[in-house]
């Protein structure tokens, strides 16, 4: 579902990620919020979390918080989110059911190349002319020489440096 298309659930899910990052140890390379997912390109500090514990750690709380709201709200989503999870047992469903995709990059072109191709969701999709032209991504940090452009995002911690030494900054 088209969820994720009004700032302020945008700006809620940059706080919960911001506070999730920070308590499981992760670094935030990358992101877009589209209408109905999300991308996140993590790098985990030595001592963090695993990639499944941090997701975790984001979900719950937003959507926890998400729900709290359409219940003050008396809002009908409320009831279209409700699902029944087993006979007798209705359950309140932000997430899309399971673990979403994931993988390990380790070469610094295939990082650089999901990065772009992260920025460039939006566009491909019709929603902006350029990525820079989409609020709800990390393409601004990019093209900002790494300066955080907007106080509505969650913290993006950018690339280790090894990779940034190697082949430079993404393309916008």
């Amino acid at each position: 579902m088209r969820l994720l298309t009004n700032d302020t659930w945008r700006e809620m899910l940059s706080r919960a990620i911001d506070r999730a990052f920070v308590r499981h140890k992760c670094c935030l390379a990358a992101f877009v919020y589209m209408p109905e997912h999300v991308h996140l390109l993590v790098w985990p500090e030595p001592d963090g979390s695993e990639i499944e514990d941090l997701l975790k750690a984001v979900k719950r709380p937003y959507s926890y918080r998400v729900k709290q709201l359409l219940i003050a709200n008396r809002s009908s989503l409320l009831e279209h989110l409700t699902v029944r999870q087993r006979p007798g047992v209705m359950t309140f469903r932000y997430w899309q059911e399971g673990p979403g995709y994931d993988r390990n990059l380790t070469e610094p072109e295939t990082i650089l190349a999901s990065i772009d191709y992260i920025h460039m969701n939006p566009v491909r999709r019709g929603l902006c002319p350029t990525a820079i032209d989409w609020r709800w991504s990390s393409a601004g940090f990019y093209l900002n020489d790494g300066k955080q452009v907007d106080d509505a995002l969650p913290t993006i911690h950018g690339l280790p440096f090894e990779i940034l030494n190697d082949k430079g900054a993404p393309g916008i």
